[in-house]
């Protein structure tokens, strides 16, 4: 009920303010940062331009890097919550720029639950690859790779994309498997292959030997291409997938970009931002606050 009094009295004051909350991952290169991370968020900036943009990072390791190198100071998305909450914002959207609703997916939705009362409405937009669809429901797999086209090179019989993904062990990391049936579907020569999942680069070899390809094109399924895509996928090491795949006797070429440089899926984004919005404002509490502030309105 103080929240409901709170939010009422904020609109009379006309002291409703409206803050859209990014998060990623983070990168502690500084220009993938500004090509992939800063390249979202400009879009999303002038897209919804009554909005008061934030950024927060969920890698701790990345936040203090940054600051202890370049005195960058980012706020992760629990302080930054925090700070919109202090400084009086009423409604917040908080939307993900990761591609699978994993650990760190959940970590931020179970704060937004953590905030849910502290604001008069906050919603969250989901990651690249949520749902398959269904009844006015989009799907996102399908729309994803549409928005991969558009960086793909055109491919020979004998020529394969290979793109890297994260991988985690949590069980969000089935999107991948989603994500290459969905390109098989489509008659892409796209094989996916993920640093800490499944499928590996073992089983990216197969599909490659069983496809008799001879040309591969690394390509990193992240937002950014840091370090797993300078270093894992691209890197000279011996055991960088280049290294191996070269090893293996394929003619192998690189494209290092994240999907952060894509606008077709900076566009996804902005999707999901709507998608949240109108859903926030279909929820019960919200309609409540609503009828609680048209009333006091009309006093």
């Amino acid at each position: 009920m103080r929240q409901a009094k709170n939010v009422i009295a904020a609109q009379k004051t006309g002291t409703d303010k409206k803050a859209m909350l990014v998060v990623s991952f983070g990168t502690s290169y500084d220009d993938t940062r500004k090509a992939c991370i800063e390249s979202v968020e400009n879009k999303i900036k002038n897209t919804f331009q009554d909005y008061e943009m934030r950024r927060a990072f969920t890698s701790e390791i990345i936040i203090k890097k940054l600051k202890e190198r370049d005195n960058l100071v980012i706020d992760d998305p629990d302080r930054a919550l925090q700070k919109l909450k202090d400084e009086g914002f009423t409604r917040v959207v908080v939307q993900s720029l990761h591609i699978i609703p994993g650990v760190e997916y959940d970590e931020v939705r179970a704060l937004v639950a953590k905030y849910e009362y502290k604001f008069d409405n906050i919603v969250l937009g989901r990651p690249i690859l949520y749902s398959k669809g269904g009844e006015d429901i989009p799907d996102d797999y399908t729309i994803a790779v549409e928005a991969l086209k558009r960086q793909l090179p055109e491919l020979t019989d004998d020529t394969a994309v290979v793109l890297m993904g994260h991988g985690s062990h949590h069980p969000a990391n089935a999107a991948y498997v989603c994500l290459q049936s969905v390109l098989d579907d489509m008659g892409l020569n796209v094989c996916v292959g993920t640093v800490e999942g499944y499928p590996s680069l073992d089983n990216v070899k197969k599909r490659l030997q069983n496809n008799q390809i001879k040309h591969v094109i690394l390509m990193p399924y992240m937002l950014v291409a840091g370090d797993h895509a300078q270093n894992d996928m691209a890197g000279d090491e011996e055991d960088s997938w280049k290294t191996q795949l070269k090893k293996d006797g394929y003619v192998v070429d690189v494209y290092l970009h994240g999907l952060g440089e894509n606008p077709a899926y900076h566009d996804i984004y902005v999707q999901h931002i709507w998608d949240a919005i109108a859903a926030g404002k279909s929820s019960g509490r919200y309609q409540e606050l609503q009828k609680r502030r048209d009333h006091a309105n009309a006093l």
